[in-house]
């Protein structure tokens, strides 16, 4: 194992993606160990917003993929892109699904919803709490997203599009995602198990969170000078990001769900979009030379940055597993934190190189890149062989 970051990676962005598997860790942690009791404080809280900044990451990453090719006038390829996509994130998938099926008790206790909801990506829909792996709701989001974004973009290209109507369509969708969240909370905001299913889950109420992270792709790609002029104030974009985010945060942990009352209307029709354009932010300073957040490599958050994948699928099964294993021994708080968070990250390690890994080289061998060549437009040396993405194989 190499502990020190390539050249293709960015310190920032590893930041960022550390930063969101230990939020999800935190509140996974209150949820599923100490019993509600809140141990890493108002983190714990809030510690749900990870995947929110996840969704961000994920809209930067891969529009930035596509739209950097795309600019250097090369052809996407459908094809290579599924079948990049599908070497990428489903073997580690499938393994972790199968043990939760074939040891159902031992990974958790409660049964999984059948298992074609978890193969087709449609397990986030209408999902209640409570069932096993329920935690895989956001993969079936991200799935769903990998899945639509080149459609609209080829669909997009065929039709003429341009800069201008791609903005027009990012503000048309984030005005989508607010008003559905408008109309649900009407019937849902004092009922925890519909909002849960009809809001939090929903891919119609989140899919606006991955729309900051390609605009931030569409801004760099398509739109150089103002790019360039923004990541010139790194820090002043680092600063807006940090008070912004704190702020929301705050206001998510005081006034998200106020008890006797239920989710209240404005964190829950905008709360979500406001979070993901601050964590977007942070994702244009994480790409500004000038800011602390792309300068300072923090120490280990490049290898929780490169396993977070697995980290987050097998998370909660380590946690339920080692609490039941734990509980006769009555460990301090302390000492069982560290215990599961060290099994956490082994275990997330362990299913990186031994089937991440493998299958990676497996996809660039057989498709290095998600573009066909189209030597009509590009002279052929000008093509990359692959496209990675800053902050590591996404």
């Amino acid at each position: 194992m190499n502990p020190n970051p390539g050249p293709s990676r960015a310190n920032g962005l590893d930041t960022l993606r550390a930063a969101a598997i230990t939020l999800v860790f935190t509140n996974h942690y209150m949820g599923f160990v100490s019993g509600g009791v809140p141990t890493f404080g108002p983190v714990s809280i809030v510690g749900w917003t990870g995947v929110d900044l996840f969704f961000v990451l994920s809209g930067y990453l891969i529009a930035n993929q596509i739209f950097g090719g795309l600019a250097r006038g090369a052809s996407l390829s459908l094809g290579s892109f599924y079948a990049r996509r599908a070497l990428r994130t489903l073997p580690v998938f499938w393994f972790v699904l199968a043990l939760y099926f074939e040891f159902p008790a031992f990974m958790g206790g409660n049964p999984p919803p059948p298992l074609w909801r978890f193969l087709t990506f449609t397990q986030n829909i209408g999902l209640r709490p409570g069932t096993a792996f329920s935690h895989a709701w956001s993969l079936c989001v991200e799935e769903q997203f990998y899945l639509i974004l080149p459609l609209v973009l080829v669909v997009g290209a065929r039709l003429g599009f341009g800069r201008s109507q791609g903005w027009t369509l990012l503000s048309a969708l984030l005005l989508v995602g607010v008003g559905s969240r408008v109309i649900l909370w009407l019937d849902y905001a004092a009922d925890i198990g519909g909002y849960y299913s009809h809001i939090y889950y929903s891919t119609l109420c989140r899919f606006d969170e991955f729309l900051p992270g390609i605009a931030v792709a569409l801004l760099k790609n398509f739109q150089r000078p103002l790019w360039e002029q923004i990541t010139r104030h790194g820090q002043r974009v680092l600063a807006a990001g940090a008070v912004t985010t704190v702020t929301l945060l705050y206001f998510m942990f005081r006034f998200y769900n106020i008890d006797g009352y239920g989710y209240t209307f404005f964190l829950t029709a905008a709360g979500y979009s406001l979070l993901a354009m601050s964590f977007a932010l942070l994702v244009v300073a994480a790409l500004s030379q000038s800011s602390w957040l792309h300068r300072i490599r923090i120490p280990g958050a490049y290898p929780i940055a490169l396993w977070s994948y697995s980290i987050y699928l097998s998370h909660k099964a380590v946690m339920m597993i080692l609490r039941r294993a734990l509980e006769p021994f009555h460990l301090p708080s302390f000492v069982l934190v560290v215990v599961i968070a060290a099994a956490s990250v082994l275990v997330g390690a362990l299913l990186y190189w031994l089937i991440e890994s493998t299958f990676m080289a497996i996809r660039d061998r057989r498709f290095p890149s998600s573009f066909a060549k189209d030597p009509a437009r590009v002279p052929l040396r000008t093509l990359p062989v692959t496209v990675q993405a800053p902050g590591g194989e996404y």
